[in-house]
């Protein structure tokens, strides 16, 4: 049985459990699984030149185990990147709650959380569009609670009956295998425009909310309807959702291409950077909470995990922060490893009707025993809970724990009747006594799950005009992707129930007929839907900065606007035709292996012969890419800054600047000198995208 570490109840009690099972092999002799000391340099042979020997045991030890170990990834949320971090409370929350972990102010309690893409393989690029699961365990001091949810609110399905053919149909088609991890293929849209509950999902992941421009910067969202319950059994539903400190923003569809192409890892990779440099990144997690008896004044049912909750009707109440502030030390052990389940829940913590959810409550511990190949996986470290475990479940497939006696049942009189059951009101698990209609068995569901198109009709109209035009983009990428064109048409017509403009404005990208209007617009929005409306946070904490050089640079004005960023907790970096030193400057990436979209921003120092180099078609940019690097950040809506002569490949780039005594337009500063720029600068990292630079459609 697992044992209680020291400090149960800190947040990080984890860490330590999991140290007990944390070995080095730094400075150590090999040896075999079985303890004898080796050298297996190379394998026994029969001579120098001769055959291999079967009774190397050194190398059939060691050819086994590689071929062995993987196991089977995840058929959905392949591709992840998991950190450690805490969960502390805001205050009591007994009186919504009994879970122990909302009991009191400033409790902390240790967490494991996972980002992943849905549909791509484990080598599969970070950027693609998707929806993206951000799945929470806490380790809790009565049990794990795994909150299984994703960076979207909606989901695709009513029903988990119609989830294998949701992923069959998003999945690469099964005669080629491709396209790998996205949506913009055949049989997605088909199966989108053959099943209109798909819709509002469909919307939220061709926005911007699709193509998220880090983990950090993501909100998450429980799904599906739950209950909390209070120690005297009362009830509310809620909603769990939890927002970023560091506000939203999203990729453009031309950085998501071309970061996929240049740096597969970008996500993890950003995550993991932060972590590692003391940025930790927080949210706050909470929950929209509604009354039993306020469930009938919607106009849609809440267990429906197609629909949101809109915060203009239910405001978001934050119960706590959760904090990320460990790297993982083994990737397999513990990301891979992890079993989450939303049958994961606590004293306090109940499932409703929803039935997605009651699904994915047999689903989830399914896959897991398939991936793992054995009933005993949550004996791995990190899948333990801090508590000891006591049942009477024992055997299976590797089996680690010896368990004592000749007791494996209850009740029992060998073993006083334990291990004993507890009552809820001595802290076991709450059921609620939820009252069921006196119903007939059907395959059937409400007739408030049947409106599919209001919900996206309102996230579509809380958009921004910019934002809107993202839609209208990628929808014309992946729709047009598919050759048929019925499926081209039937996705039009889908569209047309939500807003006939954005049909309209789709079908002339696909080249379908224009659609005339089905339906009107009811004009409702909501707040807390919009990415470039959402709070931005103060500071400039993690914003990477590319300061372009070559030789002939302004060594002072480069250095000082360095030094300004990272005083500010900005990454910059100097990008050079070299690595190394360039006049005092160390130069960590080039032209050659970076690109303008891994970074959040652009400056140019001054230099005028540096910028000769970079204005003029020579063997040191054959290519321009000097130009090409402040051209895509500028058509990104990405901060560029300029100061000295460094104005002048702004201009040979076509970027339209500042004129007369103004400094700043939509994001491009340039001044006389790098003191003036820092300021503005400062300011244009903070708003980090510019979306009045980006171009619209003419309405059609």
């Amino acid at each position: 049985m697992s044992q209680q570490p020291k400090g149960c109840c800190s947040h990080n009690a984890k860490q330590e459990q999991l140290s007990q099972f944390t070995t080095s092999d730094k400075g150590k002799q090999e040896t075999s699984q079985f303890g004898a000391k080796i050298n297996n340099e190379e394998s026994l042979k029969a001579g120098v030149e001769g055959p291999g020997l079967m009774e190397d045991f050194m190398m059939r030890e060691k050819i086994m185990h590689f071929d062995h170990e993987r196991i089977p990834e995840r058929v959905v949320h392949a591709r992840g990147v998991g950190v450690h971090g805490y969960f502390e409370s805001y205050g009591d929350h007994s009186d919504l709650t009994a879970a122990n972990f909302l009991g009191s102010k400033g409790k902390k309690t240790p967490m494991f959380v996972r980002f992943s893409t849905v549909l791509g393989s484990r080598g599969s690029p970070d950027t693609v569009r998707d929806v993206r699961g951000f799945a929470l365990r806490f380790y809790t001091d009565e049990g794990l609670f795994d909150l299984v949810g994703n960076i979207i609110a909606p989901f695709f399905v009513h029903d988990a009956i119609k989830f294998p053919d949701l992923i069959h149909a998003a999945k690469p088609q099964p005669d080629t295998e491709t396209p790998q991890a996205g949506t913009a293929h055949e049989t997605a849209y088909d199966f989108f425009a053959e099943f209109p509950e798909s819709t509002h999902t469909v919307l939220w992941a061709l926005s911007g909310r699709g193509i998220p421009r880090s983990f950090r910067q993501v909100e998450g969202f429980g799904v599906h309807t739950f209950r909390l319950i209070n120690n005297k059994g009362e009830s509310k539903f809620v909603k769990f959702m939890w927002k970023p400190k560091a506000g939203l923003c999203n990729l453009l569809w031309d950085e998501a291409q071309k970061i996929a192409g240049k740096n597969i890892d970008f996500h993890r990779v950003d995550l993991c950077t932060a972590i590692e440099k003391g940025d930790y990144p927080e949210w706050e997690w909470g929950v929209q909470i509604i009354s039993e008896e306020d469930i009938e004044k919607f106009d849609f049912s809440i267990l429906d995990p197609t629909k949101l909750v809109p915060e203009s009707i239910v405001p978001f109440k934050a119960l706590g922060k959760i904090v990320l502030n460990r790297n993982v030390d083994n990737f397999f052990a513990e990301t891979e490893q992890i079993t989450f389940h939303p049958g994961h829940i606590v004293r306090g913590v109940g499932v409703t009707d929803d039935p997605l959810l009651q699904g994915r409550l047999f689903s989830y511990l399914d896959t897991q025993i398939n991936r793992m190949n054995s009933a005993n996986f949550m004996k791995l470290p990190i899948n333990r809970p801090l508590q000891p475990v006591h049942n009477n479940q024992r055997d299976g497939y590797m089996q680690t724990q010896i368990h004592k006696g000749c007791v494996a049942y209850f009740p029992n009189g060998l073993q006083d009747n334990t291990p004993s059951m507890v009552d809820p009101d001595k802290g076991g698990y709450i059921d609620y006594p939820e009252k069921i209609n006196n119903a007939t068995k059907t395959r059937q569901r409400s007739p408030n799950f049947f409106d599919h198109y209001s919900q996206a009709q309102l996230y579509y109209n809380s958009l921004t005009k910019a934002e809107q035009q993202q839609v209208v983009d990628a929808a014309r990428f992946e729709i047009g992707k598919s050759k048929s064109i019925d499926v081209r048409q039937r996705m039009v017509k889908s569209l047309n129930n939500v807003d006939n403009e954005l049909a309209r404005r789709v079908a002339y990208g696909i080249g379908v007929e224009l659609p005339e209007k089905v339906a009107e617009n009811k004009n409702k929005t909501s707040v807390g839907l919009s990415i470039e409306k959402y709070p931005k946070a103060d500071n400039i904490k993690t914003r990477t900065v590319a300061i372009l050089t070559a030789p002939g640079v302004n060594t002072k004005e480069a250095s000082a606007m360095y030094k300004f960023l990272e005083s500010k907790g900005a990454y910059p970096g100097y990008v050079g035709l070299g690595l190394g030193d360039l006049d005092g400057l160390d130069i960590t990436d080039t032209y050659m292996t970076t690109s303008s979209v891994l970074w959040d921003a652009v400056y140019i120092p001054g230099g005028q012969q540096m910028i000769k180099k970079m204005t003029e078609l020579s063997s040191f940019f054959p290519y321009e890419e000097p130009k090409m690097f402040v051209l895509d950040s500028f058509r990104h809506g990405k901060p560029v800054a300029a100061s000295g002569e460094g104005a002048q490949l702004l201009k040979h780039a076509g970027v339209e600047t500042p004129t007369g005594s103004d400094k700043e337009l939509h994001g491009v500063i340039v001044a006389d000198s790098e003191q003036d720029v820092e300021t503005a600068f400062e300011k244009a990292l903070i708003q980090q995208r510019f979306w009045a630079r980006l171009p619209l459609d003419e309405p059609i």
